[in-house]
């Protein structure tokens, strides 16, 4: 069983950045597989980044302005947010999945509460 909890979430303005945390439990953390998803109002949650230990991929729509890093040691996950947007806004969530690398929401197992990102114009 893994439990994830997300922090880092605000209010910023466009242009500005913010950095989100997604700490773990588990004592295989280093072997999941850990995504970000994030999900605006009235939409699907969609993906935004994953990272499998020996390498990354990113949704076309962050790419460059986003970067996940995870600390194994410490059983956390990051995200930071450079050049955000207003159509950044959304509920961010971290994922992990044991078994697979997707970019499909339901083939992870564990999710997170998810932590409110604004961005404002």
């Amino acid at each position: 069983q893994v439990q994830l909890v997300e922090s880092g979430g605000g209010l910023v303005q466009a242009g500005g950045s913010l950095r989100l945390s997604c700490a773990a439990s588990g004592r295989t953390f280093s072997t999941y597989a850990m995504a970000w998803f994030r999900q605006a109002p009235g939409k699907e949650r969609e993906f935004v980044v994953v990272d499998w230990g020996r390498g990354n991929s990113y949704a076309d729509s962050v790419k460059g302005r986003f970067t996940i890093s995870r600390d194994n040691a410490k059983n956390m996950v990051y995200l930071q947010m450079d050049s955000l947007k207003p159509e950044d806004t959304a509920i961010y969530y971290c994922a992990a999945d044991e078994r697979r690398v997707s970019r499909v929401p339901g083939e992870y197992d564990y999710w997170g509460q998810g932590t409110q990102v604004t961005v404002s114009s």
